[in-house]
């Protein structure tokens, strides 16, 4: 089969990666450079338009289109490639509101009983305003469209959360992301991603990550797109994964059948680990990123297979088998990120590194492997636990050098 990946980040070259092991896979279109070499062919940078992946396809004699990013699939990009005869991994315009309306998502979840925080939205600046000076803190404001991971804020003080407000509705620093806001109540506790692959009837879980959002160690500093995962999560056992099958995709199933959206792709709930249970902070319509980079290693299944289940429909019939023990990936990122990243610094070390490395935000100059991105590298590594996976990624990563290059400390280190 010939495949085309859609998308230039790290989860991108995950995918890659993961797919190429399928006996399936002959050629694999990727617009990652970095990630070609044997079944991966270089597919150009032009890619990120459908009517673009469309010519792409037909030119190519492509089988299967597999969309990474989320913009893509917000601007309907499997549909006109279902509708030209293309198979695709992916949902509709339709189904990837889920993810790219915060709004609609928190509507959603209210209608179908899935358990949630109490929220509000708002289409104008001054009934946000007031909201703000109501509402107990610390509050979250997030932006209702998408903004790259890093449109939702904690607020602490009144003061953050009206910054936030004025961010996203009167600057505009996401563009008309902006136009509506959520205000939504805070939920202590600790995070969890689970994800599933869904054919419109059925679903099936991955094994849980969990991502570290803050820029800092301690969880401190700006929020990014993530810095580091681990997976699996030790604090999500028999008992939380029963509840949230049960009531959160069970639901989500349930719920995406009553609206007649036929979806095929990944749901990704982020979920709050509560005193009273998992509550869903939000759902996304793709593999994360960084999630898939350290989910998709401990994968035995092969992962083309699934992704043609979802497409077919056959995915009753599958079964996920995984790798014992864990894995950990730790983000590399630019000097400058999240807000104003340098780029254009040569990355030395990475053949002397013995694990896999996603390239994030990479290109490559002269035979030189430069920065182009503020998350950079996603080095992951595999181990019996997770102590072995940390010990592991954090020794290869003294092997990398660039200039400014930032990261966390603390990935994976259970509390």
């Amino acid at each position: 089969m010939k495949i085309l990946i859609v998308g230039a980040g790290g989860r991108e070259h995950a995918l890659a990666w993961k797919i190429a092991q399928s006996p399936r896979a002959d050629a694999i279109y990727s617009s990652v450079r970095a990630a070609c070499g044997g079944k991966v062919i270089f597919a150009g940078n032009d890619l990120s338009k459908k009517e673009n992946v469309l010519k792409f396809c037909k030119d190519k004699g492509i089988d299967f289109v597999v969309v990474g990013p989320e913009a893509p699939l917000a601007d309907g990009m499997a549909d006109l490639l279902r509708e030209n005869g293309v198979p695709v991994f992916g949902p509709g315009r339709a189904g990837a509101r889920l993810e790219n309306s915060k709004a609609f998502s928190k509507n959603f979840l209210v209608n179908y009983n899935i358990p949630t925080s109490k929220a509000e939205t708002y289409t104008d600046f001054a009934s946000a305003k007031k909201a703000i000076t109501e509402h107990a803190l610390p509050v979250v404001v997030k932006a209702d469209g998408l903004a790259a991971g890093k449109g939702v804020r904690i607020c602490l003080t009144r003061e953050d959360a009206l910054t936030a407000v004025v961010d996203f509705m009167e600057k505009k620093i996401f563009g008309n992301a902006g136009d509506c806001v959520v205000v939504e109540e805070y939920l202590p506790g600790v995070e969890a991603s689970v994800m599933a692959f869904v054919d419109g009837e059925h679903y099936l879980l991955l094994p849980v990550s969990r991502d570290h959002k803050r820029l800092y160690d301690k969880n401190q500093g700006p929020n990014t797109g993530g810095m580091g995962v681990y997976c699996p999560v030790p604090d999500v056992g028999e008992k939380e994964l029963e509840f949230i099958k049960r009531e959160v995709f069970d639901k989500v199933i349930a719920g995406l059948k009553k609206e007649k959206i036929d979806f095929c792709g990944i749901i990704y709930a982020g979920l709050m680990m509560t005193k009273n249970g998992p509550k869903v902070l939000e759902f996304n319509c793709r593999f994360g990123d960084p999630e898939a980079q350290a989910v998709l290693p401990l994968v035995k299944t092969d992962l083309l297979e699934l992704l043609l289940a979802c497409e077919q429909k056959k995915l009753a019939g599958m079964k996920l088998d995984v790798e014992d023990g864990a894995c950990v990936c730790v983000v590399l990122a630019s000097e400058g990120y999240p807000d104003k990243p340098l780029t254009g610094r040569e990355i030395t070390g990475l053949a002397q590194v013995n694990t896999a490395v996603f390239h994030a935000g990479t290109e490559v100059k002269d035979g030189k492997v430069l920065t182009k991105g503020g998350r950079v590298l996603g080095v992951t590594a595999v181990g019996e636990n997770l102590r072995a996976a940390r010990r592991k990624a954090y020794a290869e990563i003294e092997k990398i050098h660039f200039d400014g290059m930032q990261f966390r400390k603390d990935i994976g280190e259970l509390q």
